[in-house]
């Protein structure tokens, strides 16, 4: 036996690659390549050496590496193929192509039956992969025009094909298949297109994010906020690449290039931004320092070093930020620094305080015995009393804390104003005595303001500022009674 190819007899296999491998839709498989059953008692023929057909495409990696698909292969039922070819005397096998016969290969050792047999498998084998075709277009999910192409490869082998059977027919099928796909095809590309537009729009709404990140003012981005924008943003990029269509070439480079130059803008901007950053620290951090310094040393002033130290604070705040773990410890050594003064003075205070228990008790008692003013009829006797309790209030000295001494001083001077109201009502009334008790009243306050001015004189003298604070608070209060009654 002779054939065209002479190649064992092949069935409908899995060689021919009906799909590409980047194809979603299940592939069929076809049954492993069998050899022609033969006959143990006949000889085996001698296969004579003819022209091999043109070379299947051999399948990707991808294809072969696919399991395989639940559906079986088409199955072709047996044919007559007597109306399709003849053999000759010599074993010349022949097919006929509309009113043309074509010879497509020998078969000289075996019956006519026999060749004819060969040779229509071959045929069958073409069927099944047109069959294939059909189905899957029929079926749908695969790429039309990867389809499109698989039937205009498949065709190219029909034409002129070393088979047995309705070449033409199948050609025909082929054709009407292509027709049919191109349409597809068409459609596919439109969606293709529109689908490329709309991931290119997409991914340069992410660069154009990026660019605007870029493009701030580094004094007032918040860089902790954008940095954390701009890793999402390369994220949804990636993300974007691996699920997203793939981009024409130049966009994609050109979409990339945008992006990577607007990301090295950003990252140069905050290097740059924290390394003056860094400066400013690093100045903020040497003029607190010397802050300090200064205000530890006023330890030794106590409470008379105050003063300096809130000048110190007025240069603390103008002198800058130099981070957080910085400010904080410089801070908790100025804090400590005011602490040794501000301790002083309340050291100061607490013994002033102490001190002014017992004087604090005496105008309590004397505020008590003030309360007889309000029930004295006579008036010229209710004001001798509260002459006496003045004049006594004032021998009692000064008291600590000042808020104490005005809230004592706030009840006497209620007491004074409640008499002075009488003592005006009265006045009304042309009372005689009334310009010579407020004459006697006036006399004993200008005595005593004439004092506490010798007093302020001396104070001022010796340049003792307490005792001048107290000689001009006292002589503010005299005054103001003197101006009560005046």
């Amino acid at each position: 036996m002779t054939t065209s190819d002479h190649t064992p007899e092949p069935v409908p296999n899995a060689d021919a690659p009906l799909e590409p491998a980047t194809d979603a839709a299940p592939e069929q498989e076809a049954p492993a390549e069998a050899a022609p059953e033969q006959d143990a008692a006949a000889p085996a023929p001698k296969p004579t050496p003819r022209p091999a057909p043109s070379p299947r495409p051999v399948p990707s990696p991808a294809a072969l590496a696919r399991p395989k698909a639940a559906a079986p292969a088409p199955v072709i039922a047996p044919k007559d193929y007597s109306e399709w070819g003849r053999i000759e005397q010599d074993g010349t096998v022949s097919v006929r192509e509309g009113d043309d016969w074509r010879v497509v290969g020998e078969y000289p050792d075996g019956t006519p039956e026999e060749a004819l047999a060969y040779f229509g498998r071959k045929f069958d084998d073409l069927e099944v992969r047109v069959v294939t075709l059909e189905q899957r277009h029929a079926r749908g999910g695969a790429s039309a025009t990867e389809l499109r192409k698989q039937a205009a490869a498949l065709k190219n082998e029909v034409v002129g094909a070393a088979a047995v059977g309705d070449l033409h027919g199948l050609a025909a099928r082929l054709d009407a298949l292509t027709e049919e796909l191109a349409e597809a095809s068409a459609e596919e590309a439109t969606a293709a297109r529109a689908a490329t537009e709309a991931a290119v729009a997409e991914r340069t709404a992410i660069v154009e994010k990026v660019e605007e990140l870029a493009a701030r003012d580094p004094k007032s981005v918040q860089w902790k906020q954008a940095s954390a924008e701009l890793d999402a943003l390369f994220a949804a990029w990636q993300e974007h690449q691996k699920t997203g269509p793939r981009l024409p070439k130049s966009t994609a480079q050109s979409l990339w290039k945008r992006f990577r130059d607007a990301r090295a803008t950003f990252e140069r901007h905050r290097r740059a931004f924290f390394a003056e950053l860094d400066e400013a620290h690093k100045g903020a951090k040497e003029r607190k320092t010397r802050i300090v310094e200064r205000a530890e040393a006023l330890a030794a002033q106590g409470e008379d070093g105050i003063p300096a130290y809130r000048a110190l604070l007025d240069e603390w705040k103008a002198a800058g930020r130099a981070g957080r773990k910085v400010d904080d410890a410089l801070w908790a050594r100025f804090k400590a620094a005011g602490d040794v003064l501000y301790g002083a003075r309340q050291e100061r205070d607490a013994a002033e305080q102490a001190e002014s228990q017992p004087r604090i008790a005496a105008r309590e008692e004397l505020l008590v015995e003030a309360q007889a003013v309000a029930q004295e009829k006579d008036l010229a006797a209710a004001r001798k009393l509260l002459t006496s309790i003045q004049r006594r209030w004032d021998e009692v000295g000064r008291i600590f804390p000042r808020e104490t001494e005005r809230a004592l001083d706030d009840r006497l001077r209620k007491i004074e104003q409640d008499l002075k109201a009488r003592e005006d009502a009265d006045w009304k009334k042309n009372n005689p005595e009334t310009k010579a008790r407020a004459n006697d009243l006036s006399q004993q306050l200008q005595d005593s303001i004439a004092k506490l001015e010798a007093e302020l004189a001396a104070a001022e003298a010796s340049g003792d500022a307490r005792a001048i604070a107290e000689a001009k608070e006292a002589l503010d209060v005299r005054r103001a009674w003197l101006n009560a009654i005046g």
